[in-house]
């Protein structure tokens, strides 16, 4: 039997053990990262199962701290035992879910809609606009992000109240458009600019229009990009709550609001804020989950060239 012949040097040796204690470290700080970026999830489920005595010692580990019941499902009519029944307050959820869902869906197809031909038009053409060139048109755009709501809550109040326009979905959905829209040019923008303009050009050859070029040959390319736009403006719109709670009282109330209005006399009603809240931000986990690779694809685009 022959013995070995290569053997490892002590600096491959060092090297390995370093390089493995490094892995180490950077999984343990993600490992980490993701456990305090989880929790606040867990938590809301957890709560969602707990009775008050549990929510006030503070348990945490279901069916080692506590004994899951079923307390913040069953006040919205959402657990086993009351699905089947009328409930007054299951209606009211799936009145606002609807709501929070036609403004959502219809802000962020309009936002980015229209911020993907500003971003197309601030990617390839030049504007002048007194002093301003398509960078600072382009930052200007994401500038608006810089003004607080509050700020624009009395203007709006105002000219909502003047055009009939209060407690309405139509409202919500303009105003939301409104201001998703900086961030849609911005990531559209970077992601148009990524995209090599001879493919335009060859189209143009081939006879196509300016449109026809961008409908055909550009917006599939840019696809990726456009779905991380419609999930980064879907969220922001769905847990929107100031201007919710500012413009609207009945028909147009959005879920965030139901959410914040589990307070009473007699204090927070944990266990149904969180169901409603774990209600509420399911869908978005799904559509985060089913959409992952385009969301990255699409914030990634422009990063390298």
């Amino acid at each position: 039997m022959s013995s070995q012949i290569f053997h490892d040097s002590d600096t491959d040796r060092a090297y390995r053990a370093r390089r493995i204690s490094g892995r180490l470290i950077i999984y343990g700080i993600l490992i980490l990262w993701a456990i305090i970026a989880i929790f606040p999830i867990f938590w809301t489920i957890t709560t969602s199962f707990k009775t008050a005595p549990d929510v006030m010692k503070g348990n945490v580990v279901p069916w080692w701290d506590f004994t899951p019941k079923w307390l913040g499902w069953r006040s919205l009519g959402l657990s086993p035992d009351t699905i089947g029944n009328e409930s007054t307050v299951r209606e009211e959820f799936l009145k606002r879910f609807w709501n929070s869902t036609v403004v959502a869906l219809s802000a962020s197809t309009l936002a980015v809609a229209l911020g993907s031909m500003a971003a197309y038009g601030l990617s390839r053409f030049n504007y002048r606009f007194g002093f301003m060139r398509n960078s600072d048109i382009s930052f200007f755009f994401l500038s608006q992000l810089i003004l607080p709501p509050v700020v624009l809550a009395l203007p709006f109040l105002v000219l909502y109240k003047s055009l009939a326009m209060l407690d309405t979905r139509i409202g919500l959905i303009l105003l939301y458009t409104l201001t998703v829209l900086p961030i849609v040019i911005w990531i559209m923008r970077d992601q148009f600019g990524s995209i090599p303009t001879e493919l335009e050009e060859a189209a143009l050859v081939d006879g196509l229009s300016i449109w026809g070029a961008f409908l055909t040959i550009i917006l599939p390319i840019a696809a990726p990009g456009m779905v991380a736009s419609f999930i980064l403006s879907l969220v922001l719109t769905w847990n929107e709550y100031f201007f919710a709670a500012l413009l609207t009282s009945s028909h147009a109330k959005t879920l965030p609001v139901m959410v914040a209005s589990q307070t009473g006399s007699q204090g927070i009603s944990w266990w149904s804020m969180a169901a409603l809240s774990f209600a509420a931000i399911l869908p978005l986990i799904v559509i985060g989950i089913a959409l992952e690779r385009f969301i990255i694809k699409g914030m990634a685009a422009g990063a390298v060239k």
